[in-house]
């Protein structure tokens, strides 16, 4: 039997109905760390705060907003989408995706997840529901909308007139980016235990390059759907309950020629783009995002340890664990700072140099699990949290 795919960091809530883990291997035990008590170098400036919606069912998404030309759009998973303009949180315009299927009945929730995506005179989102919409940035009338053949969790990826969506049940299709059809889909392998989460692709020459749930890199042709190379990321070094999960549930960076990954209960690699030859390899998991700036990466690892790595071959440069199982977002240069969010509603800015906590401001009752986004004119930190709630801080 297929197991429902499960998000990881939830699964501590089924022991209420369990009365046990359904995976052997996950220590339930482990315990957020007590916030660190620092002194404050600096208080970042609050400078406006909205909701996208009530947040009624309580159920909370990784939706993260997009921005464009002083603009940013975000959406809640009921299905409300707004455009709200940046400089001072006004709305622009708002759009219901929810549906009516009949003519007498309830609104059904579009059960938006993921991300939005900005491109061209478009803003697109998909959907729990494998509809993928893609909406008119000028007013949010719908452009066109197209069912997908499974659940999109990821941000879509727009590249070459093409929108690559990821669905849960392994398939990558790419839609025609004016009017939705669909011009190829890809299967990708889905083992029977995974993560509940997709990976968005990154694009390169003419080539996507995708993390599946298997552990597995690969690199497809963005004019054909073919499969270019193939390369395994994460290795089973033990074989029972969760640590079989593999996914590779982030964004791939590409720098250089060079392909940055890493998977869960797998390895942080660098491949070769163009054979997908493992250039470097150590054990470091994550479902994060990650970031590189300079010759340094920056990443969350699963138990929340923040990372600073060597780009060249992967060696530590140093580490931050006062902050471990808070279910940190991931990072974000902001000016000269690293900022993380948490499942408590803190934001923590962060020393790049030398990995030390140097602010924290409670923002949040809900608390944060999508990395926040940094606008280009007059620079704002932008945050959207579990809950609907979005915040702009200046610093």
């Amino acid at each position: 039997m297929i197991f429902i795919k499960l998000l990881v960091r939830n699964c501590i809530l089924l022991t209420l109905l369990s009365g046990c883990s359904w995976f052997g291997g996950l220590d339930n035990s482990a315990e957020m760390s007590v916030l660190p008590k620092i002194h404050n170098q600096f208080n970042p400036n609050r400078v406006w705060s909205i909701s996208i919606s009530n947040n009624s069912n309580h159920f909370y998404s990784s939706l993260r907003p997009g921005y464009s030309d002083n603009i940013f759009y975000a959406a809640d998973r009921n299905g409300i989408v707004k455009a709200i303009y940046a400089s001072n949180g006004k709305e622009k315009w708002r759009i219901n995706l929810a549906d009516h299927p009949h003519f007498f009945s309830k609104k059904q929730p579009a059960l938006l997840a993921g991300g939005v995506t900005l491109h061209g005179n478009y803003v697109y989102i998909g959907s729990e529901r494998a509809i993928v919409f893609a909406l008119n940035c000028n007013d949010g009338s719908i452009a066109w909308k197209t069912s997908v053949m499974g659940e999109v969790l990821s941000a879509p990826v727009v590249s070459d007139n093409l929108v690559l969506i990821h669905t849960t049940n392994g398939m990558l299709q790419a839609l025609d980016q004016f009017n939705g059809i669909v011009q190829w889909s890809v299967h990708l392998e889905v083992p029977t235990l995974s993560l509940r989460g997709q990976s968005s692709p990154a694009t390169t020459c003419g080539a996507a390059i995708i993390g599946g749930d298997d552990g597995v890199i690969s690199a497809i042709l963005l004019n054909q759907g073919q499969v270019i190379w193939q390369e395994r990321i994460a290795y089973h070094r033990k074989i029972t309950g969760v640590q079989q999960l593999s996914d590779v549930d982030m964004t791939p960076l590409i720098v250089n020629g060079i392909v940055y990954a890493l998977a869960y209960n797998g390895d942080l690699a660098a491949l070769d783009v163009k054979s997908g030859r493992i250039l470097w390899h150590h054990h470091i998991g994550s479902v994060h995002d990650m970031i590189i700036d300079g010759n340094r990466i920056f990443l969350v690892d699963q138990d929340d340890c923040l990372l600073a790595l060597n780009k060249k071959d992967g060696a530590k440069i140093w580490k931050q664990s006062n902050l471990l199982y808070r279910h940190l977002t991931p990072p974000i240069l902001y000016h000269k700072y690293l900022v993380v969010g948490d499942d408590k509603g803190y934001l923590h800015w962060i020393n790049p140099i030398n990995g030390s906590i140097i602010s924290q401001q409670k923002l949040d009752k809900t608390g944060f699990q999508t990395r926040p986004l940094v606008t280009n004119d007059s620079p704002l930190l932008i945050i959207q949290s579990k809950g609907g709630k979005v915040h702009a801080i200046r610093y």
